[in-house]
């Protein structure tokens, strides 16, 4: 599914880690995690085509269309664009074959899911952080893609709205569906996720959550 050969990323002229060979099968479910600065939102965006490499090449086995679904941090959404939840949720259907009627009802199902009910016409300026968190992990649901990359999906979520993205990642696992994902919640990576990339200046391992975390003990993690 990712096959990353040589790739090195960063500012021009100033790669952040040293080359990097990766490969992710797929179906899998793998953390990145790493020192503050050190890369992991960066190298998710190389992944997703928003950002070029500095050298190196990826490979990624899906779709040309509708292949990849990618989700930033908040801070780079305009909480002023005039849409409401529900059209910003709603988007995560471009593409998919499906009539009005079953997108309609899809979406319902999918704001219920992620507890939006209730929510669908305020505009995101009115959102709170956990529920702008929680719209857009819902048109995430709503895409069909089979690589998802999730950069800090837990940010701005309380304990309910947590435990609803740990439930929808394991779900999604389970369709079959290949999920990366930088998270700085090392008791969530241990518990919830088989395999991390740690990611350092040094270099970056590849191995079982609780093996690279243990190794690893001084890391700060972002």
């Amino acid at each position: 599914m990712i096959n990353c050969q040589a790739l090195r990323w960063g500012p021009p002229g100033r790669p952040l880690t040293p080359e990097l060979y990766l490969e992710r099968p797929a179906g899998s479910l793998t953390a990145i995690i790493g020192a503050n600065g050190s890369g992991k939102s960066s190298l998710l965006k190389v992944l997703a085509g928003l950002q070029k490499p500095l050298c190196g090449k990826i490979t990624l086995a899906v779709p040309h269309r509708g292949g990849v679904s990618f989700l930033p941090q908040q801070q780079h959404l305009d909480r002023q664009f005039p849409i409401s939840l529900q059209e910003l949720v709603a988007a995560g259907a471009w593409g998919n074959r499906q009539t009005p009627a079953q997108r309609s009802q899809r979406l319902g199902t999918v704001l219920e899911n992620w507890a939006l009910t209730g929510l669908e016409n305020r505009p995101l300026m009115a959102l709170s952080g956990g529920e702008l968190q929680r719209a857009l992990l819902a048109r995430l649901s709503l895409a069909e893609a089979p690589l998802l990359l999730l950069d800090e999906p837990h940010a701005a979520l309380d304990e309910e709205g947590q435990a609803l993205l740990w439930k929808h990642i394991h779900g999604w696992h389970a369709e079959g569906r290949t999920l990366v994902v930088v998270c700085h919640d090392l008791a969530a990576v241990r518990q919830h996720i088989p395999h991390t990339l740690l990611v350092s200046p040094t270099g970056c391992t590849l191995g079982r959550s609780v093996e690279v975390i243990t190794q690893q003990p001084h890391m700060k993690v972002a």
